[in-house]
């Protein structure tokens, strides 16, 4: 069974800067897409950006262009999101997600999630 794991998480003043970390139990063929999601409270969980383990395709939300960058590290299995110029609307539980194959923004097509890190930016 696959498992993700989030952390780096916290607190940062609009400005700043957090790497979000997911290890993954393991690379198998049903993990060869890697996503970040976020979600507040009362909205739908919104794509952030995504990445493929095979060939290392990635792709973003237009809100993460040119200020989030998705990564992997093969040897750790791990996924990161390093997020710079942090706004308050940046202000969500992020959450790691995989699917099999395929692009996709939409989180019903991902197949397995981590349980969330909270992200808070202050203004």
């Amino acid at each position: 069974q696959v498992q993700l794991v989030e952390s780096g998480g916290g607190l940062v003043q609009a400005g700043g800067s957090l790497r979000l970390s997911c290890a993954s139990s393991g690379r198998t063929f049903s993990t060869d897409v890697m996503a970040w999601f976020r979600q507040v409270p009362g909205k739908q969980r919104e794509f952030v950006a995504a990445i493929h383990w095979q060939g290392g395709s990635l792709y973003y939300a237009d809100s993460a262009k040119g200020r989030f960058t998705i990564s992997r590290d093969d040897a750790k299995n791990t996924v990161y999101l390093q997020m710079s110029s942090l706004k308050p609307e940046d202000s969500a539980v992020y959450y790691c997600a995989a699917r099999p194959y395929g692009d996709s923004v939409r989180a019903a097509e991902y197949n397995y999630w981590g349980q969330g890190t909270q992200v808070t930016v202050s203004s």
